[in-house]
């Protein structure tokens, strides 16, 4: 029921201080397994879990720092959150995500693992890697915008409304993990993630990504 109600609460507050460009957003499942994979601009990113789907069963990592605070700590017992050790393998909030999406849930992460000082992509962790070939979930990447902490301060200081776009790719499915090379796999399937959401982006948001061989082919697939 709470998460009916922050939905409503931040597409209200969304709608008035943002125009917001949604791409190929018929691209989210409404039922099943998913892992919604996303780079990581700025604070407001969280708040866009709320107009991600209609889903009621979105599962969300919240940052292990703010486990420490009363209010956060109540919010996050309220929508079922999975505190998440950003720094660290955090096997128990892996193995909490594991179990949910495995039953059907719908995963919103940020494989970066922390907003981007450069505001473009930095390397990726393995976390998302693990969950998708772990679980066979569809993997949906998507793209974010207008959401830079320095962009959303100016304009809004100025009372000016924020532009937002958010696009979505193709999902896609990641292969059984390699037991024999497991390292090797975990990175590979990460640089694909990573990648597939570089070719959503503009190229200045493509940061440690934008050289990369495989972003140059999904370019090449997109343009061909």
């Amino acid at each position: 029921m709470l998460i009916k109600i922050i939905r409503k609460i931040a597409r209200l507050l969304l709608r008035l201080i943002a125009r917001i460009e949604y791409v190929h957003f018929d691209r989210i499942p409404e039922s099943g397994s998913v892992i919604v994979v996303t780079n990581h601009l700025g604070r407001l990113d969280a708040m866009m879990g709320a107009v991600l789907t209609n889903r009621e069963d979105i599962l969300m990592f919240i940052a292990e720092k703010y486990q420490k605070n009363l209010m956060w700590r109540w919010f996050a017992k309220q929508i079922d959150a999975v505190w998440l050790n950003r720094f660290d393998v955090d096997i128990h909030a892996m193995r909490q995500a594991y179990k949910r999406v495995k039953q059907g849930e719908i995963l919103a992460m940020a494989p970066e693992g922390t907003r981007s000082p450069t505001e473009a992509l930095l390397p990726g962790k393995p976390g998302a890697a693990y969950l998708a070939a772990k679980t066979q979930a569809l993997v949906v990447p998507l793209a974010l915008t207008g959401t830079e902490d320095r962009v959303v301060k100016s304009r809004l200081k100025r009372l000016k409304r924020l532009n937002i776009t958010i696009t979505v790719g193709e999902p896609f499915t990641l292969p059984l993990i390699d037991r024999h090379n497991r390292d090797a796999f975990l990175q590979a399937q990460t640089d694909e993630i990573m990648c597939r959401i570089a070719a959503l982006l503009p190229q200045q948001y493509r940061g440690v990504y934008a050289d990369h061989p495989r972003l140059r082919a999904l370019l090449a697939e997109q343009t061909g």
